[in-house]
């Protein structure tokens, strides 16, 4: 119990402090305030408790022994300079494809990885637009009171100009738009797989499967009636969508930390065992892969730095079964058929 409580005040001491951070980041990139809207504030607000909530979710899942060991070994790895001697291109490779195109999705279910892809893609452009917006570090300033042409600004620093009615401008001004196609389509595929697919439906949850992406569709379609109110319907009902959509969001960004969306904070993480496997699976980058073997049928496991640091953490966690870590899992079953035949099945004997 003391232990926790000590978790939770370092956990919430170090998520303070970012929000202090996020809080001065505002100030400074708005310029003082003088390019903040006031209208954002309630996406402002939910942004710092994201920041709070996902910050303090982190530290506690990293004060874990097995998540501790991981994030610190992944760094080690990542910081290595004889990895990046012996395997340069190692590191850039994995961020492109177990973060940015996450094909290890694709080995699963190729309908799977596409629709993983437009929500992760659909999400990330609406974060890049939608952040700074509503931090006020992006302003978008009329270059004259006639022509069409419009400037953007970061941090009051013009970036680049155009016309509002060019290609250009059509697409900075309905990125959102396009983001929210994205994640519609990726959203709608899930969910329409987690009602009709026997698989997905055994062990899914309302509050946790179901929620993510109905809150995606939520925010998505809010966003699009709120172009098309402005643009087919001279801005009729634009307020109540106003609130509809701020509503969603708001609520969407501050269960984020604790819901299933917390993943996309902790897949990075995993980038750094990645490379510690690949690494470490190749010493020579001549030679074959440097396998653990299988105590029982000399069938390859993993890497021998890979399974001894599964047995360091089964031991930090007090498991008492840490040597099975060094059998294969066709093994581990026979071993726990036979535990089971010579220790439960004989208690019914008797």
């Amino acid at each position: 119990m003391a232990q926790r409580q000590s978790v939770a005040v370092r956990a919430s001491l170090v998520a303070t402090g970012a929000c202090v951070l996020l809080l001065a980041a505002i100030v400074l990139g708005s310029r003082g305030l003088r390019d903040f809207d006031s209208a954002l504030v309630p996406y402002a607000v939910a942004t710092v408790f994201l920041t709070f909530g996902v910050v303090y979710r982190y530290v506690v899942w990293i004060s874990a022994p097995a998540a501790r060991r991981l994030f610190r070994q992944g760094w080690r790895s990542a910081l290595s300079w004889e990895n990046l001697r012996k395997a340069p291109t190692a590191l850039p490779k994995m961020i492109v494809t177990y973060l940015g195109f996450q094909k290890f999705l694709g080995a699963r279910s190729h309908a799977r990885w596409v629709a993983h892809q437009l929500m992760f893609w659909g999400c990330l452009l609406a974060a890049a637009i939608t952040f700074p917006l509503t931090w006020g570090w992006f302003t978008f300033t009329a270059s004259s009171a006639a022509g069409p042409g419009y400037e953007m600004r970061i941090w009051g620093f013009k970036v680049l100009g155009f016309a509002s009615d060019s290609f250009l401008g059509w697409s900075m001004y309905h990125g959102l738009d396009l983001a929210a196609v994205l994640v519609i389509a990726g959203a709608g595929y899930f969910l329409w797989r987690r009602m009709r697919d026997r698989a997905a439906t055994t062990g899914q949850r309302f509050g946790y499967d179901f929620v993510p992406l109905l809150a995606l569709i939520t925010i998505s379609v809010t966003g699009l009636l709120l172009t098309f109110s402005s643009v087919f319907l001279h801005g009729g009902g634009y307020e109540f969508l106003a609130l509809l959509h701020m509503a969603s969001v708001v609520l969407t960004l501050v269960y984020l930390p604790f819901g299933k969306f917390f993943h996309i904070v902790q897949r990075p993480a995993a980038v750094g065992m990645q490379l510690f496997k690949y690494t470490s699976k190749k010493k020579d980058p001549e030679g074959p892969d440097d396998l653990f073997a299988c105590r029982n049928c000399g069938e390859p496991i993993d890497t021998p730095e890979y399974v001894a640091n599964l047995r360091s953490t089964m031991q930090d966690l007090k498991l008492g079964f840490d040597q099975w870590a060094e059998y294969c899992p066709r093994c581990k079953r026979v071993l726990r058929g036979g535990a089971y035949l010579s220790q439960v099945k004989k208690g019914f004997d008797r």
